[in-house]
């Protein structure tokens, strides 16, 4: 007899997420994990990540008054390029939507989803899962605090190091890019108009995104060196910088908030299940932050592995491992795969990369089933969704 059905490694909000949706259907859950410190970053959920946290009952709640809509999305070319791509514009209304999604603080999201896996029952054990053994009934973990729990299938959430992942077996194809992300947000003395803008810089994308009222949120990827003296400024000066690089769009920047630095880096598991151990969010695929794709592939990982456990009676099996691995990858890896193109694009400087760049975005610009095809499937994904993420 095993101590619960599923072990979540891992507490970021997709493993949440995942022990939120089990413990609904009354899953016997534990999610094993320290609690994360204070993260300064925002994230722009689409409508089916939103569907998911309204059918949690935590949208829109008081969620909401911390967050805002992001009614159209803007990417500019701003790399100086010989070969310029068309700036592109696109709005929720042509998709009939009244925004393609919200841009919601981490330090906001996580307390709600953890509160109410709480109240639905999750159990929390305060320590790491560091090893796993699996046989033919069940998977073993053990924790850093000595003991050992067992489940029929271990969800892993860990993170880009997964121990979990490692104590499946499973391989990766890892990579870093010469960049590094600064996170922050700030104050602007111009309205945003729930615009997201993504500016194509020589670095890498520079993006602003709407928080309530007139505060915005930013991604900004540099090169390391340049971002290293960035981080080292002064609120002052680094507000400054801001505002040039948003071509004062947005008016006078002040006000920072906490700014925290993250390497660029990326990573794909061979195999995203296998031995009672499902992979979910970075322990399976980590990508750079463009397009908004990080954490709600996250969610849809979290949210498919939640359908298949309480499809299958005899949850581990092998069956459940191959089903999951098949349906994942076929939507994650075409994804990745485009993001880093992208970001290569920027990165290289060569000309025939900036020149299909520039032909790709200029099909979307002026081709308007190609663009509302991407809107669809890359904003706001309808095929295939997992049961809580259908409107």
């Amino acid at each position: 007899m095993t101590d619960y059905k599923v072990i979540i490694a891992g507490a970021g909000p997709a493993g949440i997420a995942a022990a939120a949706l089990l413990a609904k259907e009354g899953v016997a859950t534990a999610v094993v994990a320290h609690q994360s410190g204070d993260d300064p970053r925002t994230v722009a959920l689409m409508q089916p990540s939103i569907q998911l946290l309204r059918y949690l009952d935590i949208w829109p709640g008081n969620l909401e008054n911390f967050t805002a809509p992001l009614r159209k999305l803007r990417i500019i070319d701003d790399t100086g390029s010989l070969i310029p791509a068309p700036n592109l514009e696109f709005d929720a209304q042509e998709l009939n939507l009244k925004a393609f999604g919200w841009n919601i603080p981490l330090n906001r999201l996580l307390p709600a989803l953890r509160k109410r896996a709480e109240d639905l029952g999750v159990t929390f054990i305060e320590a790491t899962a560091i090893s796993a053994r699996s046989n033919d009934n069940a998977i073993h973990l053990s924790l850093s605090s000595t003991s050992e729990i067992s489940a029929s299938i271990c969800i892993a959430a860990d993170g880009a190091s997964s121990a979990m992942r490692k104590a499946a077996g499973i391989a990766t194809d890892s990579w870093s890019y010469d960049q590094a992300a600064i996170a922050t947000s700030f104050v602007h003395s111009m309205g945003h108009d729930n615009i997201s803008t993504e500016y194509h810089k020589v670095a890498g994308p520079f993006t602003t995104v709407p928080l309530p009222e007139n505060r915005s949120s930013l991604v900004w990827m540099e090169r390391p060196a340049r971002a290293g003296v960035l981080m080292a400024m002064e609120d002052a000066e680094l507000a400054a910088e801001i505002q040039i690089e948003t071509h004062g769009e947005l008016g006078l920047i002040s006000n920072l908030g906490s700014r925290k630095l993250f390497p660029m880096k990326g990573l794909i598991a061979r195999q995203f299940a296998k031995d009672r151990v499902i992979l979910i969010g970075e322990a399976a695929h980590v990508v750079p932050p463009i397009g908004a794709q990080g954490l709600n592939m996250s969610l849809r990982d979290a949210a498919l592995a939640a359908d298949l456990i309480l499809a299958d009676k005899g949850a581990g099996s092998n069956g459940i491992m191959a089903e999951y691995n098949a349906m994942r990858r076929a939507e994650v890896l075409p994804r990745q795969q485009l993001i880093d193109l992208m970001n290569k694009s920027l990165l290289l400087g060569l000309l025939p990369l900036e020149a299909a760049r520039a032909l790709s975005l200029a099909a979307l610009h002026y081709v308007g089933p190609i663009k509302r095809l991407v809107m669809q499937h890359g904003l706001s994904a309808t095929h295939d969704l997992p049961f809580a993420m259908r409107a």
